[in-house]
């Protein structure tokens, strides 16, 4: 075994490219361990974890990146460093490397034309890295998160006086004159334009419409606590009066967890202030009786479906294809099995399995609000349970689970274990910054999985969704197909497939 630790000083990187390099570089061969991360406090602590901290590293700073490797033999040290190099390289639109690099804000926009900043920096440096942007007048797309509430109210406050955006903080998603930022699909253009507080719930509209045959004229991402009271629907309100304005969009769309009551107030009154059909999609929320003009969603495709349908695109008839598949498929399960866990990358989808689960079966999941739903033991499951394995709990010093699916993997065994497990619903997201092939990480865990359960008399059902565009450079038909080969029951849609899961569950009556 040989260990090696490197700091390169004033070596800065997004933690999106690091942590993706990461899982890339896990991959190869005689690769035991792998750190490669900007130095700050909980990095070195995941360094001390490996073992793989020296006291170069411990006096590095944030600024420093650091990395670690523990790999079979010392001869594969020149390979695997220079798959790391390759790795750090910018990379443009044709996929060419590019030697580009600003080592500040200020100098990039001294040197180049730019209107947009994505920042992807420790929490405790981004606010002030966004305002330095936004005072260099470009707009922001923050994917930061650990940012207080009272940066965050500072940043969009000043945004608006400057009429510029500030997408985020932890905003994960973005279309912007059909250009996606962060994790984004490949998605026709078109005249649909929305504004959503969700990145995962956002991206499951763009690849419905997708499916439909309509296309986006914009998707801007605001970020979870923009409709809170606090910071009081700043970025949302600024979103709309943007797709009001844009000669591109003809249908305007807003997703979100329900706005406190002052802050729905602002945006309806901002939506009256327009003659562009809307579509409301507030999940878990009522249709408005005030404002009876507007097309009301409970669910994610169907806020697609809706808009679709404003905009003129022919839709297919619904079908309950997928529910007859369900209700079809035979399973050998013991007297013991009787509980639903859905492991999900995605929190929006987790809120909105929630939200359809609770409707037929009592259930806990680490995204509820309600008291009596929520999971206070994250590491342990009993009863039912929807579980968002990309909260911060779990990505702590790891990479986002639709950036390296592996991480979902032991929990996956944990509960195939579970005698009391009789449905497991997973989803796998594709696209621009997801991993390059989710499904093909996670099979060979789900064949264990139920050889575990096999091995005790019982089997599992698996039901999952792939949530994705035709486009993706993943191919979404090629995941879907390995899937169904090993199995598994793939939903059109993520309501879809949480029904198709609540269907095998209750069959016979509710649990």
């Amino acid at each position: 075994m040989h260990q090696q630790t490197i700091v390169r000083k004033k070596s800065y990187f997004d933690s999106v490219t690091l942590m993706s390099l990461t899982a890339k570089i896990k991959g190869i061969e005689g690769v035991h361990e792998v750190v490669i991360a900007m130095a700050t406090d909980m990095n070195l602590d995941i360094l001390a974890q490996t073992g793989l901290l020296t006291e170069e590293a411990r006096s590095a700073t944030p600024n420093d990146l650091v990395i670690g490797l523990s790999l079979d033999e010392e001869k594969q040290m020149e390979t695997v460093l220079a798959a790391i190099d390759q790795g750090l390289k910018p990379v443009g639109a044709s996929g060419e490397a590019q030697q580009v690099r600003y080592a500040s804000i200020a100098a990039a926009t001294e040197q180049g034309e730019y209107n947009l900043a994505v920042i992807s920096v420790p929490g405790r440096y981004a606010a002030r890295e966004a305002m330095q942007a936004l005072r260099r007048g470009l707009h922001v797309m923050l994917f930061s998160d650990n940012i207080s509430i009272e940066e965050e109210i500072q940043l969009k406050t000043y945004a608006r006086s400057k009429g510029l955006l500030v997408m985020g903080p932890d905003c994960g998603t973005a279309v912007l004159n059909n250009v996606g930022l962060c994790f984004a699909n490949h998605n026709r253009p078109g005249s649909i334009g929305l504004v959503a507080a969700s990145g995962t719930g956002l991206q499951e509209v763009l690849v419905v419409i997708d499916q439909l045959g309509g296309g986006v004229s914009q998707a801007i991402g605001v970020g979870g606590r923009d409709l809170s009271k606090e910071v009081g629907g700043i970025m949302m309100i600024e979103g709309i009066q943007a797709l009001q304005q844009d000669p591109n969009t003809e249908t305007i769309v807003l997703i979100s967890k329900p706005p406190h009551p002052s802050v729905k107030a602002k945006i309806m009154a901002t939506l009256e202030q327009s003659s562009k059909p809307v579509v409301l999609c507030f999940l878990d929320a009522e249709p408005d009786p005030e404002h009876p003009q507007y097309d009301y969603a409970s669910e994610l495709a169907e806020a697609a479906y809706l808009a679709c349908a404003r905009s003129g695109i022919p839709l297919p008839a619904p079908d309950d294809q997928k529910l007859q598949e369900a209700a079809a498929k035979t399973y050998r399960f013991a007297p013991s099995q009787q509980y639903l866990r859905g492991l999900f990358c995605g929190g929006t989808l987790t809120s909105e399995a929630l939200s359809l689960a609770r409707k037929v079966i009592p259930i806990q999941s680490n995204v509820a609000k309600k008291e009596h739903e929520k999971l206070h033991d994250v590491l342990h499951s009993s009863g039912h349970v929807v579980l968002d394995m990309g909260d911060d709990y779990f990505t702590n010093g790891k990479p986002h689970p639709m950036i390296e699916p592996s991480n979902r993997l032991e929990r996956l065994l944990q509960e195939a274990a579970d005698p009391t497990v009789k449905v497991i619903l997973l989803d796998f997201e594709i696209g621009y910054g997801s991993h390059a092939d989710p499904v093909g990480v996670t099979l060979p865990t789900l064949q264990k999985a139920q050889q575990l359960a096999f091995r005790e008399g019982r089997e599992l059902a698996f039901v999952a969704y792939v949530q994705g565009s035709e486009g993706d450079k993943q191919d979404k038909a090629s995941q879907i197909r390995r899937l169904e080969e090993a199995g598994v029951l793939v939903g059109r849609t993520n309501a879809e497939t949480v029904r198709m899961a609540l269907h095998i569950l209750t069959k016979g009556g509710a649990q």
